[in-house]
């Protein structure tokens, strides 16, 4: 398994030596990764992996020779055989067979029924209702079919209908180079703007020039400070999962914004705000920044733009605990409207298309929370969201 291991991190074109792979049997040999999958691959990373720009790549090989890192805090310990997550096949039910598949009942249900399989639960299941496994309508598993339940095992979304989910996932930082497909972003966001003049005079003012020295009869040169756009911008990007098929525009937007705007900040967060947001993805679990932090470092005077589809369960938004990827003390909700205490002007711009945004519910919640701010990631809907942001 661990030859494999090297030689699928060499085709995947990571430096890699044998060197270092030597030092990491050594280090199993001396039990450091005591048998949990999670320390080996701590272990191993640290002993692989020499610059950061390799971590994400590392992670997908790591993840496709050994499967996904457990997050869940309350079963933590609990361990769910690889062979229960071998898939078959993916299941595929029509628009009426997926309306016959009842939903468990709620958040609490779920999590308590969960508890409930991996304590009694011994062998694996194919295509079933109730046990973890695949290809079934369980709430718990892979490439099945269920209107609320926990992903386990299962490369990437299908329905996303999931609540929780068990696999750790890495996500890229957004590419501010990315040259940008139209300049129709630039001349949008160039309506959010406010020039004033501050700092040194260090730009010559060719009309009092001439006339001081009109005035004085000799060269009598003046300086000015230069002209600067003065608006304070403050950017939330969502980043993995539904949003993996609106990284272009994300993209492009991060880029445009980052050449349009002198006073630039931006964080990232998954599906809804919490209680902490990152600058950068590879170290998003390990170098936090606190929301409370943000919020008491940005004063008010700063315009804050989320961008993302907002579809999530709308558990996520409502309760404590719903956040897909670890159980939140508070509701997004209510640390969106910390935000929009602090900030007056703040919009969301959403990439999906806005004729569509009925049909996710959690759309409906998060854009009553904004007030009704919410706008679609097109050259419209930027033009309509500057011209929120400058009232």
């Amino acid at each position: 398994m661990f030859i494999n291991f090297f030689h699928e991190l060499k085709s995947a074109k990571l430096p890699v030596t044998l060197k270092e792979y030597l030092t990491l049997m050594e280090a199993m040999d001396a039990d450091l990764a005591s048998a949990r999958v999670e320390d080996f691959y701590y272990l191993s990373r640290a002993t692989l992996i020499k610059d950061e720009r390799h971590l994400d790549k590392f992670d997908r090989v790591f993840g496709h020779v050994f499967g996904g890192l457990d997050l869940m805090q309350d079963v933590a310990d609990a361990e769910i055989p690889d062979e229960w997550l071998k898939s078959v096949g993916a299941l595929y039910l029509s628009d009426e067979e997926k309306a016959l598949v009842e939903e468990m009942g709620g958040w609490e249900k779920i999590m308590e029924a969960l508890k409930e399989r991996l304590a009694e639960q011994d062998e694996r299941h194919e295509g079933g209702n109730k046990w973890i496994g695949t290809g079934g309508t369980s709430p718990f598993g892979a490439d099945g079919y269920n209107p609320m339940g926990v992903r386990i095992g299962q490369k990437g979304n299908r329905h996303f209908r999931a609540v929780k989910v068990w696999d750790k996932r890495e996500y890229k930082d957004l590419d501010d180079s990315i040259e940008l497909g139209t300049r129709n972003i630039k001349v949008a966001l160039r309506r959010l703007r406010r020039f004033t003049r501050q700092g040194v005079p260090d730009e010559l003012d060719l009309d009092q020039t001439i006339r001081s020295t009109a005035h004085q009869g000799y060269l009598d040169l003046q300086f000015r400070p230069e002209r600067r756009n003065s608006i304070k911008v403050l950017m939330f990007f969502d980043i993995g999962g539904s949003m993996d098929g609106h990284v272009r525009s994300a993209q492009e937007l991060f880029s445009a914004a980052r050449t349009e705007f002198k006073h630039l900040e931006y964080f990232y967060f998954h599906n809804c705000l919490y209680d902490f947001v990152w600058k950068d993805n590879a170290r998003r679990w390990s170098d936090k920044n606190p929301t409370w932090d943000v919020l008491h470092t940005f004063p008010s005077d700063y315009k804050v733009i989320f961008v993302g589809d907002a579809s999530m369960s709308p558990y996520e938004i409502t309760i404590p605990g719903g956040s897909v990827e670890y159980m939140n003390d508070e509701p997004g909700s209510i640390w969106m409207q910390r935000v929009l205490d602090v900030y007056e002007h703040a919009i969301w711009l959403n990439p999906v298309p806005e004729e569509h945004w009925n049909w996710t519910p959690s759309i409906g919640i998060m854009k009553e929370l904004m007030e009704e701010r919410m706008f679609p990631l097109t050259i419209r809907g930027l033009d309509r969201g500057m011209q929120e942001l400058m009232r």
